[in-house]
């Protein structure tokens, strides 16, 4: 049997700790190192036998989620990244799916929850929780009808397209508004139009449909 090898990062001793004794616990994986934040992770990796996944925290000292992840994108392509954090609201899913992530788990999982994500990132498909769940729709989970796709990207007006991406950046609503020149009734109006067009219902949604459809980059 193959092993797939894990790299825990997280500033929390006792809980990479715990988090190592259950990795280790299932068949066919091993924790191959721990690190305490993303410089430390940098560190230790051997860039010629870099872990298979990367249980990665958002909230760390010296060097954070966010920050390692793009790192990881850029010099480790074949580690996978799943994350670990308690945060739930809507801009630590987007920026860590932006930054390339493969999974988003929730802290207070239970240990079978947390078996079936390491299986999902290891067999290259994408986990996330039911906690967060409801906000990322089909587009990550299942591929959509390419027909389909492309009649609602006709649908999409110019303005809505530009809305569209510039949600997909780190900018309050308000931000969005004076970027783009117009009232917050107005913005309202464009995701709620995108909204009903698209068949989603939150932020998040938008999100993955514009990366999904190539309208921003990650």
């Amino acid at each position: 049997m193959q092993i797939t090898t894990v790299a825990l990062v997280d500033d929390h001793a006792l809980l990479r700790s715990g988090l190592a004794s259950i990795v280790n616990g299932f068949e066919g994986f091993t924790v191959l190192f721990e690190a305490g934040h993303g410089k430390e992770f940098i560190e230790l990796v051997d860039s010629q036998n870099p872990p298979d996944i990367v249980l990665l925290d958002i909230n760390m000292p010296v060097m954070d989620g966010y920050e390692t992840a793009i790192w990881i994108k850029k010099n480790l392509p074949t580690s996978k990244v799943l994350v670990l954090s308690m945060l739930t609201n809507d801009m630590p899913i987007i920026r860590m799916l932006r930054n390339g992530v493969k999974g988003y788990l929730i802290k207070d999982s239970m240990p079978l929850v947390f078996k079936e994500a390491l299986e999902s990132i290891r067999n290259n498909v994408f986990y996330i929780n039911e906690q967060v769940r409801d906000k990322l729709i089909k587009y990550v989970s299942k591929e959509s009808d390419q027909d389909e796709d492309t009649q609602l990207l006709l649908n999409i007006t110019e303005q809505e397209a530009h809305f569209l991406q510039q949600i997909c950046a780190d900018k309050t609503y308000k931000d969005i508004a004076i970027e783009m020149g117009v009232g917050l009734r107005t913005l309202d109006t464009f995701r709620d139009n995108l909204f009903k067009k698209l068949n989603i219902n939150s932020r998040v949604g938008l999100v993955l449909f514009a990366i999904k459809q190539g309208i921003v980059a990650i």
